[in-house]
């Protein structure tokens, strides 16, 4: 990632005449900043969950997906910045091109930045940097607190999310089963790779 252009690395990795993943572009709607998970059928299946901070969606990898349970730690790999107008992206990323497979947006919303020291407010960059946020999620299925907390630097850099034990903690409730389908078109991922891409705007 460079200082001029932190999307060089999501570029170099991609070939934008035959992946229909945007080259960059912003977003409209909210004022408050967005966060979307995405749904990869790549040679793993897994999530992305990203957030809207300075100008991209910083990005981690759950091999597991999110969780409602407090008493579930998982595992968050840091990947390159997204451009915002990938928030919207859902689609077949085609074979041969980086990542491979199937995208759907499997929730999406906005979020604040509840991270707080010794009772003062933390700006979202310097927890980022620090290597702990907390953050308040209004998304169509996930609500409420989680920590986003570091616990290995580069180069194998990893993270830990864990919902916040708060109102919509729900220990019982495997919410990837139960609501499997996209937050953006009501479809499944199957029918998002028989569709191919999804034309929004």
């Amino acid at each position: 990632m460079t200082a001029d252009d932190p999307l060089q690395p999501y570029r170099q990795k991609r070939h934008f005449g035959r992946t229909s993943e945007p080259e960059g572009g912003g977003r409209q709607g909210s004022p408050e900043p967005i966060f979307v998970i995405q749904k990869h059928a790549a040679r793993r299946l897994h999530y992305d969950f990203r957030l809207e901070i300075g100008g991209t969606l910083k990005s981690w990898a759950l091999p597991k997906g999110p969780s409602t349970n407090p008493r579930e730690k998982r595992l968050a790999v840091p990947t390159e910045d997204h451009p915002l107008a990938y928030a919207e992206f859902e689609g077949v990323i085609p074979p041969g091109e980086y990542g491979a497979g199937t995208v759907m947006v499997w929730d999406i919303g906005t979020f604040r930045n509840l991270t707080e020291k010794k009772g003062q407010p933390i700006p979202v960059e310097e927890a980022l940097a620090h290597g702990h946020l907390t953050v308040w999620l209004e998304g169509q299925k996930l609500r409420g607190a989680y920590a986003l907390t570091r616990f290995k630097k580069a180069p194998d850099e990893s993270w830990l999310l864990v919902k916040k034990d708060d109102d919509w903690a729900d220990a019982g409730q495997d919410i990837l089963t139960s609501r499997p389908e996209s937050a953006l078109s009501g479809r499944t991922l199957e029918e998002v790779a028989a569709g191919g891409r999804l034309e929004t705007g």
